[in-house]
């Protein structure tokens, strides 16, 4: 039987990110993906590549470098990530202290800047001005998530990589030490196994009775058909954010996330509407943090919330055809993704939980790919599963 040097549990874009840097260093890896039409954060993505973002030392570095590898991604990877830099829209609400809101970027690296209502409306036509109270503007990166995660993984396997569809149902552990994986048609034998299954994820070391403060959110959201003839401009997000605040309250409440079905904390709507190259557009997204991948949700009523939301921004948008869909997420509680080993599971790492996860996602992976087979990057330390504690 092959025993792989890494196994890497996951084909959304962190995970396929990871398996082509890994075999670039000239790794044997296998990628496992459990959909042939996948239903993780990655396809219902924006996209957005949030460079601008990075509010302390560690995530600048990171976001400097992640706008840098995708400005030649699709060369390297010889295949179109359909990158591109546009403008960003940040909308403000009517009472809304434009000055408090944009004071709360000034740490960003490139800090969004306040722009008057009627030059929102020239940057996007679309925009209802008698719904603004201000706007701030910058400039961000995007790219499509499927073609980019598709990219990856034909240059993966140009380079060797093997990558199979099959549901990782456990881990094959020889004491504490993790020496491959199970599926339902047999054993797959590994030097390491990488969890990087997204939403995923905090499911799959739970059953193997690993406890690691990885969660998962519920993002809902509307996508548009190819070629809908209503057109946008710019990406539109609102600038008061309210998921990392959830996220931060999410991760406080751990002990919720282990009792069935659970309200951990009450559901958010952030306004954002993004269209591709394709001319679908997606418009979200209620975000939702319950204890169950699969919790029961009155879809119609998330359409319509989602529907007069941003209907009072782009009123065109309001009636445009499209399907609800949702997601799990993984994130971490502190807005830092998690990249390390697992503690007591020597052989599994984690690489997951990314909340800004085109900005610097393909930088860790670069540099995690390299702390595993050249030499440890003391970067990576701060990121560690085991930062929280038990």
């Amino acid at each position: 039987m092959t025993t792989y040097d890494w196994i890497v549990v996951g084909g959304g874009v962190a995970g396929s990110a990871l398996a082509y840097e890994l075999v670039k260093l000239g790794s044997s890896v296998l990628l496992l993906e459990q959909f042939a039409a996948p239903k993780n954060g990655t396809r219902y993505s924006y996209g957005g590549i949030a460079y601008w973002s990075g509010n302390t030392p560690l995530a600048q570095q990171l976001c400097q470098e992640g706008i840098e590898i995708h400005r030649q991604l699709s060369d390297e990877l010889e295949g179109d990530t359909q990158f591109r830099e546009l403008d960003l829209v940040l909308v403000i609400e009517p009472g809304e202290d434009v000055g408090a809101i944009a004071q709360s970027y000034r740490s960003c690296w490139i800090p969004p800047q306040p722009i008057s209502v009627e030059f929102a409306c020239e940057l996007e036509p679309l925009l209802n001005p008698a719904a603004l109270g201000g706007a701030l503007h910058t400039t961000h990166g995007h790219v499509s998530p499927e073609a980019t995660t598709l990219a990856y993984q034909q240059a993966f396997r140009r380079l060797g990589g093997e990558m199979r569809l099959a549901q990782v149902t456990g881990f094959v552990r020889e004491g504490d030490r993790t020496t491959g994986i199970t599926t339902p048609t047999g054993t797959l034998s590994a030097t390491g196994v990488i969890v990087s299954a997204g939403g995923w994820s905090r499911i799959l070391l739970r059953q193997a009775g690993l406890s690691v403060r990885i969660y998962f959110s519920q993002a809902e959201l509307i996508e548009t058909p190819p070629n809908t003839p209503t057109q946008t401009h710019t990406l539109i997000m609102p600038a008061a954010l309210k998921r990392f605040e959830q996220e931060a309250a999410a991760g406080a409440a751990d002990a919720r996330w282990n009792q069935p079905n659970q309200e951990v904390v009450p559901p958010i709507l952030d306004e954002g509407v993004i269209q591709f190259k394709d001319g679908r557009i997606r418009i979200g997204q209620v975000t939702r943090m319950i204890s169950s991948l699969e919790p029961e949700v009155d879809a119609a009523a998330s359409e319509s919330a989602l529907r007069q939301a941003v209907g009072r921004f782009l009123p065109s948008l309001k009636e445009v055809p499209g399907t609800w869909s949702r997601c799990p997420v993984a994130f971490s509680g502190d807005r830092l993704p998690l990249v390390g080993p697992v503690p007591g599971a020597e052989g599994m790492h984690l690489f997951s939980g990314f909340s800004n996860p085109f900005a610097i996602m393909p930088p860790l992976a670069r540099r995690y790919a390299r702390h595993l087979v050249e030499q440890p990057d003391p970067l990576l330390e701060g990121l560690s599963p085991g930062r929280f504690g038990t």
